[in-house]
């Protein structure tokens, strides 16, 4: 592909909790557009957008946007009604993949495994959750992602005031008994499912911090799972990845119960792309540098919602 004549739009930030993580995935992809030759017309969709989209005149568009509203569906149909070719899921697809809840569900109606939950959208609701699900319980807002608004609670107590922060970022949380581990993660790319990566945070939960600050955290690739079992876990993320409606790239996290199954957690449409981010190691590990990652995203990117 000769990709001087093309106009690539490289949308970031936001205004959402995952802003500033944008930022850093930005700098990655825009360094992998100049080496294959693409000066890319960098826009934060938080001021302006239409405006600077309409100035630009995009072939295409690279979404570069963590969280709302790049993953939730918005920016893709603004880029859909204008006609833009953009990259990831559509519009459906983005929405419902940023809804933890309802993701749950098609997975559940496919008897993809995944762990029973309670939807929270008040305090009140407290006593539910132990009810149901015990008082090691795992909390997030239900449409947030880094694990921003992430909790890990062994007690009442400790659900309630980590259900009082949620509840100010998001009008549903959603509360899951906690997983035992480890955690693993396998980035989708064109129907492929890249080696899986095992995560080793340092301190036992796998928070915002350990993601794009600590570089104490381990990613595990091989990841340690026997042949067979790894196989399982790519096809089930496959699975679960084309069950939302998603395309072109992404990544679906899993995580192991004391029962050894491994249970699905979600799917992010548009992974991070920093030096710490998983799709560009698990990219890496199968020969595949960050240009070559980003031309294949790019290869695919489409204008339909």
């Amino acid at each position: 592909m000769q990709w001087s004549s093309e106009r690539v739009a490289l949308l970031y930030g936001g205004q959402g909790a995952e802003r500033h993580v944008s930022y850093d995935s930005k700098a990655a992809v825009a360094e992998a557009m100049r080496q294959l030759g693409i000066q890319p017309i960098e826009i934060d969709v938080a001021t302006g957008l239409l405006q600077a989209l309409d100035a630009a005149e995009p072939t295409r568009a690279f979404v570069c946007v963590h969280g709302r509203p790049g993953e939730d569906g918005v920016l893709q149909g603004i880029l859909s009604y204008l006609g833009i070719p953009y990259t990831g899921s559509g519009v459906a697809a983005s929405a419902l993949a940023m809804d933890k809840p309802r993701a749950k569900q098609v997975w559940q109606s496919l008897d993809l495994p995944t762990a029973p939950m309670v939807v929270v959208t008040a305090i009140e609701q407290a006593d539910i959750c132990s009810a149901r699900l015990g008082q090691h319980l795992f909390v997030k807002p239900a449409h947030e992602g880094s694990s921003v608004g992430a909790f890990q609670v062994h007690s009442e107590p400790e659900l309630v005031a980590a259900l009082k922060i949620a509840l100010a970022m998001d009008s549903h949380v959603l509360v899951e008994p906690m997983l035992t581990g480890p955690e693993y993660t396998i980035g989708i790319l064109k129907d492929l499912a890249l080696p899986v990566i095992r995560i080793e945070p340092a301190t036992g939960f796998y928070d915002y911090t350990a993601k794009y600050v600590s570089d104490a955290t381990h990613y595990r690739i091989p990841c340690g799972l026997h042949s067979a079992m790894e196989a399982r876990a790519q096809e089930m993320a496959i699975e679960a990845f084309d069950a939302l409606g998603c395309r072109t790239w992404g990544r679906v996290d899993l995580m192991a119960g004391s029962d050894g199954q491994l249970y699905l957690l979600e799917v992010n449409t548009v992974p991070g792309m920093t030096s710490h981010s998983l799709v560009p190691k698990a990219a890496r590990a199968a020969g595949m540098d960050m240009a070559m990652l980003v031309e294949q995203i790019l290869l695919d990117a489409e204008a339909t919602p």
